[in-house]
């Protein structure tokens, strides 16, 4: 159900005294269905978990997507602003379906071996420069979606990891200016058919990353100008509502920064590409047994400040 606030009064209950900042300290994009009908819609969290604002209904210069919102630049971002501040048109969070942020990128970079834990984890030597894998697009799923078990697999892992969408073009970027191609940053799980990744076709990696539904992603992309500090952030991960891995993006390798600067050596970034960055230990395939997900199991991925991701097993 559509709510239009005409006034703030709205607003004003989930940020009180603070309506006037709400623009200058960043937003949660979000995209999303309405469950009365209609197509994807560009939205803001009022927090996490929070109602959302219907950008576009406030504002139809908004585009419909988060990346198309990303293309086009500050200009893009300003009118978001704009919108989020007019205090209009918020839908409950009952009333709406949060998709991925992030539906169609061009690219889907993921990162291996990236925490130094998790190296310690499995006796693997700490990598001198980033181990660059991907995923299809089609990998992507909602934060709240399901995960569905391929028949061709029997060992499929969780691997929480920190996120970040890229938003504006470049090619050799310098580290020093890399953080601000940055748009923002999200929750994903990097879902695994280690069978594939370790043992078949080669041991090479895409195929056992890869299947529809291997990378939830969400649920908002929390702008650069939010975030204090993407590289000081707790990261955990639930399986069944027990914790199977609790670690701190600190340990990263290889953070933002070198990350953009080293993939844009190979080729251009565009907006709306999106990172995994890698995960800290904990996965299933080193535990001794290895434990594996099952129809039923429920995962769920934390990052401080950013939100958390919950995702049944079928």
């Amino acid at each position: 159900m559509r709510v239009a606030v005409g006034s703030y009064r709205l607003l004003r209950s989930h940020f009180p005294g603070r309506l006037s900042n709400l623009h200058k300290r960043g937003m949660r994009l979000v995209q999303f269905h309405p469950l009365d009908g209609g197509g994807v819609r560009v939205g803001a969290e009022l927090g996490p978990g929070l109602d959302v604002v219907d950008l576009k209904a406030c504002d139809t210069s908004v585009p419909g997507t988060v990346k198309e919102l990303l293309e086009m630049g500050d200009q893009g971002l300003e009118r978001a602003r704009r919108a989020l501040s007019s205090g209009r048109h918020v839908l409950k969070r009952s009333d709406v379906r949060i998709l991925s942020p992030v539906l169609s990128p061009e690219k889907l970079v993921c990162v291996g071996l990236n925490y130094r834990d998790h190296c310690l984890e499995q006796n693997a030597p700490i990598p001198k420069e980033p181990i660059i894998f991907n995923k299809f697009p089609n990998a992507i799923t909602g934060p709240f979606h399901d995960i569905v078990l391929p028949p061709e697999s029997q060992e499929v892992d969780w691997e929480v990891e920190l996120a970040f969408v890229i938003g504006r073009r470049g090619k050799h970027i310098k580290e020093e200016e890399a953080l601000s191609y940055v748009a923002g940053f999200t929750v994903a799980n990097d879902v695994s058919a280690r069978d594939w990744q370790m043992k078949r076709n080669g041991k090479q990696w895409l195929l056992g990353k890869t299947f529809e539904s291997f990378c939830p992603l969400g649920p908002a992309l929390v702008t650069a100008d939010a975030v204090a500090d993407p590289h000081k952030l707790g990261i955990r991960c639930l399986l069944n509502g027990e914790l199977v891995q609790s670690s701190n993006t600190e340990q990263m390798i290889f953070r933002t920064q070198a990350l953009v600067s080293w993939v844009s050596k190979f080729v251009t970034l565009t907006p709306g590409d999106v990172f995994l960055t890698g995960t800290p230990p904990g996965v299933g395939v080193f535990r001794k047994p290895p434990l594996f997900l099952k129809k039923g199991d429920v995962v769920e991925c934390q990052i401080d400040q950013l939100g958390s991701i919950v995702n049944k097993v079928l």
